[in-house]
């Protein structure tokens, strides 16, 4: 079965996932790190990515990008790739691949889904049992949103730079919304929106997805149509299993 082509859009904020080929280590040491963001800072400009949080866990990434063409997030994400394992192959005296073969993805409302995919991403650690606080963590975009690091790789969104007129006020109300909480509230349809690649966002935001790709973009429902009929084919094929 052909694998279902990925939803983007240019100028439509997108959440990407991608993971170690079968979940195994990609970031071996803090160099490890250091090279991929080095790469992903020199990249991001070039593909026509925008790049607002990031955070590079031991088998996995996470960024939230705007892309400016269609195709700026799979040219970035494979040069990335491309770059990074063989900087690990040569490094560790590997060879094959380092990644899954795809990476996972989708789309993002501006409104309130942003900030929430913000807080998903910088928490990756806090739920991972790694850090008690994302402020703990150095190889996440947490220190620069809520504490003003500097990071000339990010680049705020609108919903972020709309928390506040200027950098300490916009810092302060973008900690705010961590408080004690050690998850996004919308954890769980992230997740299955990142996995499936479906849009992340209300049934206006999943209608508007549609008439522009002209596509279905949500789940179907599993298995035959209500009042499906079987052609005499597939009956007796049916009998010819028992």
């Amino acid at each position: 079965m052909p694998r279902r082509a990925r939803l983007v859009l240019p100028d439509v904020t997108t959440h990407l996932v991608q993971r170690g080929n079968n979940r195994a280590p990609c970031f071996l040491s803090e160099q490890d790190r250091s090279h991929y963001l080095f790469h992903l800072s020199r990249l991001s400009g070039p593909s026509g990515c925008a790049v607002h949080a990031y955070c590079l866990m031991t088998n996995h990434i996470h960024l939230l990008v705007t892309p400016e063409k269609s195709d700026s997030c799979a040219k970035l994400m494979k040069q990335l790739g491309q770059l990074h394992t063989q900087y690990v192959n040569r490094s560790y005296r590997r060879t094959g691949t380092l990644w899954e073969n795809r990476f996972k993805s989708c789309l993002v409302q501006s409104e309130h889904y942003v900030l929430e995919c913000y807080r998903y991403i910088e928490l990756n650690p806090v739920r991972a049992g790694m850090v008690k606080h994302p402020k703990e963590y150095p190889w996440s975009s947490y220190r620069a949103n809520a504490e003003g690091e500097s990071n000339p790789l990010l680049r705020g969104h609108p919903e972020y730079l709309n928390l506040g007129s200027f950098d300490s006020a916009r810092c302060k109300v973008y900690a705010s919304l961590f408080g004690s909480h050690t998850d996004s509230s919308d954890a769980d349809g992230i997740r299955s929106a990142t996995r499936g690649g479906f849009p992340l966002g209300n049934k206006s935001f999943r209608d508007r997805i549609a008439e522009r790709l002209q596509r279905r973009v949500e789940r179907g429902v599993p298995g035959r149509p209500p009042g499906a009929r079987l052609s005499a084919v597939q009956v007796a094929d049916l009998f010819d299993r028992e």
